[in-house]
């Protein structure tokens, strides 16, 4: 989804007719500041987005930026402030927050995890596991926090997991098939498979094919033999039963990527409010 159209669906669904609250009890010329204060530690996400929502809907609004997207925080500190008309500020207000909440508990425990493997190769990736028409802006999140993407949707990369493995009759022919469908379709796209135990590696490495080889539930000291098997012929991706407690067991495998679905299904919103100010 374009970011303007999210914008504005998002406006559309919290304004709807009018923010009557607001128009009924606050002259239509007013005018006046509000500040963003931080009531959490951790790593702040969706100052730009924010600005960019601000200035949607009214572009006369002006936006003072403190603490920029990246930058770590603590409670009590501003983020920004912004200045102009009363109603478009509490026009925005919601939207804003419920935004930067989300982005910045995102971006804080993404951040968390790539702590805990900056001293290996391994890169930390997001999943499709996203909240419905918010994927852009957590996968964004993800980035702030010094993560990286994974696939966006399902048309950036074939990824064959154990269901069409299983549907297909097997490894070799979902990948074979992959290929074919690749190669007809003329897509530079990358295949990914998954892998369940190393019978299954090996028989990956036998068939070729694909440009990385996922390691699904291997624990640590498999998955260290796994990727010892591979030998760099491919990239290595691990995945599934992986927490910030064990991450960096298994960033010291050597593999090279490591799937983490609870960068944005399990992270906790960071506590943030816009207030009046004069």
């Amino acid at each position: 989804m374009d970011l303007d159209q999210y914008i504005l669906l998002s406006l559309q669904e919290d304004v709807g007719p009018g923010d009557f609250s607001s128009l009924s009890c606050i002259p239509a010329h007013a005018s006046s500041k509000a500040k963003l204060i931080i009531k959490d530690k951790g790593i702040l996400a969706g100052v730009e987005l924010a600005e960019r929502i601000f200035k949607t809907v009214d572009s006369s609004l002006q936006i003072n930026i403190h603490i920029k997207d990246g930058q770590h925080v603590d409670k009590g500190e501003i983020g920004f402030t912004i200045e102009g008309s009363v109603l478009s500020i509490l026009k925005s207000e919601r939207l804003v927050l419920n935004c930067m909440q989300r982005m910045s508990g995102i971006a804080s425990t993404t951040h968390l995890y790539a702590e805990q493997v900056k001293h290996t190769k391994a890169k930390i990736l997001d999943t499709r596991k996203t909240t419905p028409l918010n994927r852009y802006i957590e996968k964004w999140a993800v980035r702030i926090g010094g993560g990286h993407n994974h696939r966006f949707g399902l048309s950036d990369m074939i990824m064959i997991k154990d269901n069409h493995v299983d549907y297909a009759g097997g490894i070799k022919q979902a990948i074979d098939a992959a290929n074919v469908f690749r190669k007809t379709r003329n897509l530079n796209i990358a295949i990914e498979i998954e892998t369940r135990n190393l019978n299954e590696v090996s028989q990956v490495l036998s068939t070729g094919g694909v440009e990385r080889i996922m390691l699904d539930n291997f624990q640590p000291t498999l998955l260290k033999e796994a990727v010892a098997l591979i030998g760099g012929r491919f990239e290595t991706e691990a995945s599934g039963g992986i927490i910030l407690q064990n991450i960096k067991e298994y960033a010291e495998t050597g593999v090279d990527y490591i799937s983490v679905g609870a960068l944005t299904h399990s992270f906790i919103s960071m506590d943030m409010s816009l207030k009046a100010t004069r």
